[in-house]
């Protein structure tokens, strides 16, 4: 099977110290925290990402076809907009490392991950895979330990897919007409790969994909061919299945080449020895990804620690002690990594209005540069307005500043050119510049325009980066301009176009539309008074007002199902009720109001009853919210499940608990201070497990997009063309808010350099802790105790001048006998909000230590 034999390996080795074949030293990389599975590896998806390279397998180091947006080609190694490899795959001997040597145990690390073999020939191997930021480029670390002094012939095999990231299968043009066959050659010592040319379909222009795969050390053979694709070549391993691609096969869409390169390895026994191989590209030629790849091999090592050191600084950020919680704890310190994991870069891109998928126009212009935090992986790992607009809330409240900024900056940037500066807002674009739905003809999506401005006021409130907001906020003022204008046409204030959920049977005005639009008002309004535009605050606040007003009366479905109507019945305004997740969002949206607190928009009265309804089986199972409720419907098929309520709805029931759903309704339980085991600890919990409970995870550490649900097989059960998103990104909404926002009572004003801190401490635990909280310049800690008739809020400001209000969130009924501030009595107050009642007291700006007890009576 493999080739022979010649030279002694050197250049390309990184010598370690000496540990026992099968120890837990064995391994000589640097590591982070580690989570890791044994079970089922072929059947679970493994992911290593930077924020130009990522490569998605399995977690035997396989790489089988997978992913549906081009059937079987979202998996491999990709540099963003271009793919480069479906796979790289090694052997030692006579066996390939996740065939013939078992894979027995894979490891999600912080920004790495590691599969460990069963021993082969006496000879013990681990693959660590990472990608370095700033590189197109991912690095492999094969390191081998031999059990005595031994001699071993080692194989890659590399096969090539250079392929733009759209179009996609099924789209015109589709991939198969787009795609263009890769040549192979060996030079330099390495395996090169390259596609050149014009696709035959209109408005296509030239194009030079290249990669380049290698060690440092010359290879003692080497041999290029339209396979090499490891234990994968072989077809009696890997049949097809029915309709679907052969598992660990190329697609119809492929047409890619291979080659592999062969070594000849001297160990000594028990000394571990890693040897470091590249994966670089470009779609600019050969000389930018060879230039990649000389970077990435000029210090793998340090790359790895510098990566590792990276990722552990953004674990310093808002570190969390939950005593009472601390699978919670874990989520939160793994959903960090996860957006960390999440951001995406691309350069020279050519803005176009695909038309979801029906044309391929020229240009509208090009944006030199983007960046944002990928949706899911493999199939979403671009740009999208509503996924950024949620994940938004987590990204401030870990402290991802930058990130956040640059995926609203480039959504402006890119809805600029799209929608010729309408003040629409896009809703999906691919990283070379394609857009698919979004532009000004398409009905949606309604909701990210509105968003938009929150999202905006979001970050400059945390960051008081008055840069930022005034770089955005003439866009913001058109986003609802925009909405006000053109998506009423009926006059009546909600507006129409699609949102999150689209139904048969629903009206043509969206419950999330409704909801995102008043806030968006009353966000845009928050910044202009910022700003002194006095004119827009007016305006913006007008229309927030006169919408809140009528709100209730319109949109609340009655008693009977003690919820809000997903849409409305024109030309009656009736409320259609159909028991979608988006029934939560008048209890998500917190309201920015002058002079007054933030409370969410639905009242307390409504908002408590529909979250009760919404805690029963009809709407909720094991793993948190299910998309659409069941009840009595008139679709084919009838009711699944026990109902809800006696309406009947024009669709089906979807039992599917989706990880931002849950999040969702997390965040809303939080706003009325509903923290108990069986209100928000339950979704928070749920969006833990998914992540962190290796009963229920496909990739440890990951927030997937759905979870186990009575509708929805699990992901690992499910063909891996078939399969939801392995990594998502808007899941952590459901766990840092909720931590930070809530249970620590976080609230920044940083552009007004005012500060709020006013925690909640869940029924049953006795405190709460984060330190390290980032706002603007500097950062904040914050402890909060309950003991007996003791109520205690530690707040520490480093490097912030902010005037501050601390204070806690008395438990139901409690009176406040007392309140001081380091010791000194002080003034306070009590104030009625959604969480229920609040003693606040005012603490001056001064930096340092401050410490607020409260004695009930």
């Amino acid at each position: 099977m493999m080739a022979a034999a010649g030279i002694l390996l050197t250049g390309g080795l990184a010598p370690a110290a000496v540990a026992q074949p099968g120890s837990a030293e064995q391994d000589p990389l640097p590591r982070s925290s580690e989570l890791s599975e044994t079970k089922r590896l072929p059947d679970r998806r493994s992911l290593a990402v930077g924020d130009r390279f990522y490569s998605m397998g399995t977690e035997d180091g396989l790489y089988p076809a997978a992913g549906w947006h081009t059937t079987g080609e979202m998996g491999g190694m990709w540099t963003q907009p271009i793919k480069l490899l479906d796979g790289m795959w090694f052997g030692l001997d006579d066996a390939w490392l996740g065939k013939q040597a078992k894979a027995t145990t894979f490891t999600s690390g912080w920004g790495y991950n590691r599969v460990d073999y069963a021993p082969t020939g006496g000879v013990h191997a681990s693959r660590t895979d990472f990608a370095p930021d700033g590189l197109r480029a991912g690095l492999v670390g094969l390191t081998l330990t031999a059990e005595q002094d031994a001699e071993v012939t080692l194989d890659l095999d590399a096969h090539s897919e250079l392929m733009n990231a759209y179009p996609w299968g099924w789209t015109t043009p589709s991939q198969s007409d787009f795609n263009l066959p890769d040549t192979g050659s060996f030079e330099g010592n390495a395996l090169s790969f390259r596609e050149t040319g014009t696709p035959a379909t209109p408005n296509a222009t030239p194009h030079d994909y290249a990669a380049v795969v290698g060690t440092k050390t010359p290879a003692n053979a080497h041999k290029l061919g339209p396979d090499f694709r490891g234990p994968q070549s072989d077809p009696a391993v890997c049949p097809a299945e029915g309709d679907k691609p052969a598992t660990c096969d190329d697609s119809s869409f492929g047409k890619g080449t291979g080659g592999q390169m062969t070594y000849r390895v001297t160990l000594d026994a028990d000394a571990p020895t890693t040897l470091w191989f590249a994966v670089a590209g470009s779609d600019k030629g050969p000389d930018e990804a060879r230039a990649q790849y000389d970077k990435a091999l000029a210090d793998p090592l340090g790359l790895l620690k510098n990566k590792i050191q990276k990722r552990r600084a953004i674990s310093a950020r808002t570190s969390v002690d939950l005593p009472g919680d601390k699978r919670l704890q874990r989520s939160v310190e793994w959903s960090k990594q996860n957006l960390a994991d999440s951001a995406q870069e691309a350069r020279d891109l050519r803005l176009r209005s695909t038309r979801e998928g029906k044309q391929y126009p020229e240009p509208s212009g090009t944006l030199p540069s983007a960046r944002w935090l990928g949706a899911g992986w493999p199939d979403y790992p671009w740009l999208f307005g509503t996924d950024g607009e949620y994940t938004a809330f987590a990204s401030v409240a870990m402290g991802q500043f930058d990130d956040i900024k640059g995926h609203l900056t480039s959504l402006r940037d890119v809805s600029e050119v799209i929608n010729d500066r309408s003040g629409k807002v896009i809703h999906e674009m691919t990283p070379d510049g394609s857009v698919y739905y979004g532009a000004n003809d398409d009905a949606g999506n309604t909701d990210e325009t509105a968003k938009f401005p929150s999202a905006v006021a979001l970050v400059w409130r945390w960051t008081g980066d008055d840069g930022f907001r005034d770089e955005l906020y003439d866009f913001s003022v058109r986003n609802m301009k925009y909405i006000d204008r053109t998506l009423d046409d009926d006059g009546d204030g909600w507006p129409e176009g699609t949102g999150n959920v689209e139904r048969p049977g629903m009206g043509p005005e969206k419950l999330d539309n409704a909801v995102y639009t008043m806030r968006g008002f009353r966000d845009l309004a928050d910044m202009a008074r910022s700003k002194d535009d006095s004119e827009t605050a007016a305006w913006a606040t007008s229309r927030a007002q006169d919408l809140e007003k009528k709100f209730d009366k319109t949109w609340w479905a009655g008693r009977d199902t003690d919820q809000y109507g997903d849409s409305l019945e024109n030309p009656s305004n009736s409320p259609i009720l159909q028991r979608h997740w988006i029934g939560v969002t008048p209890m998500d949206a917190e309201m920015v109001r002058p002079g007054k607190p933030t409370v969410p928009l639905a009242p307390a009265e409504h908002g408590g009853t529909a979250l009760d309804r919404r805690q029963q089986d009809c709407y909720s199972g094991e793993f948190g919210l299910f998309h659409t409720g069941t009840g009595p419907t008139s679709a084919e098929g009838g009711n699944k499940g026990p109902s809800c309520d006696s309406a009947v709805s024009a669709v089906q029931s979807e039992r599917t608990s989706y990880s931002l759903n849950t999040g969702i309704m997390a965040v809303a339980e939080g706003n009325y201070g509903r923290l108990g085991k069986d209100q928000q600890q339950r979704y928070t919990t749920a969006n833990a497990r998914i992540q962190l409970d290796p009963s229920v995870w496909e990739m440890p550490g990951a927030m997937p997009e759905i979870a186990p649900s009575p509708d929805f097989i699990p992901n690992i059960d499910r063909h891996l063309t078939d399969r939801s998103m392995a990594l998502q990104a808007w899941g952590a909404y459901g766990v840092l808010w909720p931590v930070v926002h809530h249970q620590l009572g976080v609230a920044p004003d940083m552009g007004r350099d005012r500060l709020s801190v006013i925690p909640q401490v869940p029924e049953g635990q006795d405190r709460v802790a984060g330190s390290n909280i980032r706002l603007a310049k500097g950062a904040v800690d914050v402890r909060a105790t309950r003991s007996g008739k003791t109520l205690s809020t530690t707040v520490t400001r480093h490097g912030l001048d902010s005037a501050l209000s601390v204070g806690h969130v008395l438990p139901r009924g409690a009176k406040v006998s007392s309140a001081t501030i380091d010791g000194k009595s002080v003034p306070y107050r009590v104030v009625t909000t959604a969480r229920g009642q609040e003693v606040v007291a005012t603490a001056g700006s001064a930096d340092g230590r401050t410490n607020l007890v409260v004695r009930l009576s």
